[in-house]
């Protein structure tokens, strides 16, 4: 069976006919398993925050909505796990984890499904270094536990997992790239142009933000095959992420990338609910003009914030694109049982 359309389509076949398909399965059960271990026996307690939401927040996504009959209120499948996990932490919980499914309605590729699966984890009296050695720390772990070793192989590039990762600042890995130094130019329009001058193609009338995400997608990721960390984000990318010390225009957040794609994001928490307010009205002001979905204020969130949340470091990790890289797997489709797939034509 060597129809890739049709091994999607009908995996129970798949699964009959090929038991390399069934193995990439058995392990991608051992990643997950692997992950609770490590975040267990340090000390993480795994919780389950709701799938069904009446404000969606934690990440720049559109959502998909649900009506709930009896409550007569329109819902949201969440996007992402963090409000709820740092409502937990404010709560008295120092290390929570959670691992289930988000749910974005955006773009399908190779490296993005509808559905999809992550893991996120909060510690309280960490920041973003500190994250930076756990994951790494337990990544390794997860390589060792399922493979054997830190050492795999991907899309022909030989890659070592063990600690330390490379650690490499965002605006000087993109100015290596480009050319361009994003400090430079300190709106959408003016960074715009100096993209379109290196002959790129991002979409029209593009916000800063999304250019400087262009420009990671589209001229960094790629050429980061080995382990690595890129450092210091913007803050009009980061809305959740506390100011960097001593420069008011960046965060401490880091996302990290192997195999030429991202696999982690993280960042030391906002924990001033005043400041978070207006990150959230900012956001909403950018946004709502072109005609985006944007996430409503959460004020509940902000009320938790104003009861206190400890100085905190979170993660997010792919399990999808882990499970990827470990089992050198080319596209998100083959480490998803059944991916979502566009409904098949049948002609009579």
């Amino acid at each position: 069976m060597t129809d890739v359309e049709a091994r999607y389509r009908h995996r129970y076949v798949d699964l009959i006919v090929n038991e390399d398909v069934r193995q990439t399965f058995v392990q991608r059960a051992r990643i997950t398993s692997a992950v609770r271990e490590y975040l267990n026996g340090e000390g993480f307690l795994e919780v389950e925050t709701p799938i069904l939401q009446p404000i969606y927040g934690g990440a720049a996504a559109a959502p998909f909505i649900t009506h709930h009959n009896q409550l007569h209120q329109d819902l949201y499948l969440r996007i992402s796990f963090e409000l709820y996990l740092k409502r937990l932490i404010v709560g008295g919980y120092e290390r929570v984890y959670e691992i289930g499914r988000d749910f974005r309605n955006e773009s399908v590729s190779y490296k993005h499904n509808p559905e999809f699966t992550q893991v996120e984890f909060y510690e309280a009296y960490a920041d973003y270094r500190d994250i930076m050695k756990r994951a790494e720390e337990m990544i390794a772990f997860v390589a060792e536990k399922v493979l054997g070793t830190t050492r795999i192989t991907y899309q022909g590039h030989e890659i070592d997992l063990a600690p330390p990762w490379k650690r490499l600042d965002l605006y000087e890995t993109i100015a290596e790239e480009t050319g361009i130094r994003p400090q430079d130019y300190p709106d959408g329009e003016s960074l715009y142009r100096a993209v379109l001058d290196i002959g790129g193609r991002p979409d029209p009338k593009p916000t800063r933000e999304k250019l400087i995400d262009y420009l990671i997608n589209s001229y960094v990721e790629p050429k980061l095959i080995e382990p690595t960390f890129l450092m210091d984000y913007p803050v009009e990318i980061s809305p959740l992420a506390k100011r960097k010390p001593g420069n008011k225009h960046l965060v401490e957040r880091f996302e990290a990338f192997a195999g030429g794609m991202e696999i982690a994001n993280a960042f030391t928490e906002l924990n001033d609910p005043l400041e978070q307010r207006e990150r959230f009205i900012q956001q909403q002001r950018e946004h709502q003009p072109e005609g985006e979905i944007v996430e409503t204020i959460d004020e509940d969130f902000l009320l938790a914030l104003e009861y206190g949340m400890p100085p905190t470091g979170g993660l997010g990790i792919g399990i999808d694109r882990l499970v990827m890289l470990l089992t050198d797997s080319p596209s998100i489709r083959d480490v998803i049982l059944f991916p979502q797939m566009r409904p098949e034509s049948r002609e009579v």
